[in-house]
């Protein structure tokens, strides 16, 4: 018997809709990655982007486990000596919220050309809106 290998015009994409609001950021930033990469598809094949598109809302209201909302940091430098700049969760949820489930599904996906494709799947919103309301996305539990 041989192998299934999707190919890109064969794979059918859904849309879903994830409410972060009470969810724990890494296990849901875990679950969001496998479908944006197909994981939970039968014709799951590692070299084609054959994931769904998520839409994730209520991201201001993620939580998080212990004392990250203060010990954790996100580093970003400019490249230019004193460029460094460290900016602890607490402040990125007021700043941007989008940003913190960006950066936690980003760093669960692969490097190169097909992660930043699958990556473009996912729509993050702060509050409980989206505008992707013509696709019918269907409502997902985690």
């Amino acid at each position: 018997m041989k192998s299934y290998i999707a190919k890109p015009a064969e794979v059918e994409r859904k849309w879903y809709v994830v409410d972060a609001e009470g969810k724990t950021l890494g296990r849901m930033a875990t679950q969001i990655a496998a479908i944006l990469r197909g994981k939970h598809k039968p014709t799951f094949t590692p070299h084609v982007d054959c994931g769904d598109y998520v839409i994730v809302v209520n991201a201001e209201k993620i939580a998080v486990t212990g004392k990250k909302m203060n010990d954790k940091i996100y580093v970003t430098y400019s490249g230019y000596p004193g460029g460094k700049k460290e900016i602890p969760l607490k402040e990125m949820l007021a700043k941007k919220p989008e940003e913190v489930v960006r950066h936690a599904v980003k760093g669960m996906l692969p490097d190169g050309k097909l992660g930043r494709k699958t990556f473009k799947k996912l729509f993050v919103y702060a509050g409980p809106e989206h505008k992707h309301e013509a696709q019918k996305p269907e409502t997902l539990e985690i």
